[in-house]
């Protein structure tokens, strides 16, 4: 990850590691040949979405995408969230490098909150100025069953 920039620190990791060890995350892990190729995560309790289960920090390395290893990745995660509940939430970015997402996941069903720009975790009220960064998303949910 920070071989492309990606400013992951290992910390994420052991906490990610350490959340689901409590059961209260689920990290799924790509690999091609053996290799890690992409990973996602669902998060059963959501600081934005409370009890639905949120689907965060979806990756799939730049080389893999294309391959289908990314739609792999969701479909595990949406099996994982259905198994507890029917209804689960993504956010997603807003600039260009969120594109491909973006599109992803509106052909795979999922359809904005209706909460509009929330940023850091907070809706945006209207007429504020705020950074298009990392922190701004719109936020999606997707019946599941």
């Amino acid at each position: 990850m920070a071989a492309l920039g990606w400013d992951k620190p290992e910390s994420q990791y052991q906490r990610y590691l350490a959340e689901q060890a409590a059961g209260t995350r689920d990290v799924l892990v790509a690999t091609v040949d053996g290799a890690y190729v992409g990973y996602v995560t669902v998060c059963w309790t959501s600081p934005y979405f409370g009890t639905i289960p949120e689907i965060s920090d979806f990756n799939v390395l730049p080389s893999y995408r294309r391959r289908g290893i990314g739609s792999a990745l969701m479909d595990a995660a949406e099996a994982t969230a259905a198994e507890r509940s029917p209804v689960v939430g993504i956010g997603v970015g807003l600039y260009p490098d969120y594109g491909q997402a973006q599109r992803m996941y509106v052909r795979r069903g999922y359809l904005p909150d209706g909460r509009g720009l929330i940023y850091d975790g907070r809706q945006v009220p209207p007429m504020e100025t705020i950074r298009n960064d990392d922190s701004a998303c719109l936020m999606f949910t997707k019946q599941l069953r």
